[in-house]
């Protein structure tokens, strides 16, 4: 017997005139349906990109998701998250009652992650030490 998910997984970012902008959240996607296979994952964009958040969650609602994880893949907390995003997803609770979502922390705010991009930074810093640039710019 297959269970039907109740909860799901928004990913929120900014979006851009350019459609690769949009790349490496697909690849993150992908590397969540491949960790967590069957979980309910969209992406939205807050400007420029579709869907947006409310088109997403009533998305997911129709599916039956009645608890989502929203995640800004926003570096800090400005004012997009400070005050767009309080009032995106009052609406999108409204429009789809008996859907609950808890907001995240924005990815600066994750030590976890800032460790990862110090170390990669580090190592980045070292393959520069090591390169043959050749020229200023590299």
């Amino acid at each position: 017997m297959t269970t039907i998910p109740t909860s799901g997984i928004v990913l929120f970012a900014h979006g851009a005139r350019d459609p690769l902008w949009a790349e490496p959240f697909h690849r993150l996607i992908a590397k969540l349906h491949a960790k967590a296979p069957g979980l309910a994952v969209s992406l939205a964009f807050l400007e420029m990109m579709q869907p947006d958040l409310t088109t997403a969650v009533r998305t997911l609602a129709d599916r039956g998701i009645e608890r989502i994880t929203l995640v800004p893949l926003f570096m800090a907390r400005g004012g997009h998250l400070r005050r767009d995003l309080p009032e995106i997803v009052a609406r999108a609770c409204a429009e789809n009652p008996g859907v609950l979502i808890r907001t995240t922390n924005a990815l600066g705010e994750v030590d976890l992650l800032l460790n990862a991009i110090a170390d990669w930074t580090l190592e980045e810093h070292e393959r520069t030490g090591r390169a043959d640039l050749g020229h200023p710019v590299a």
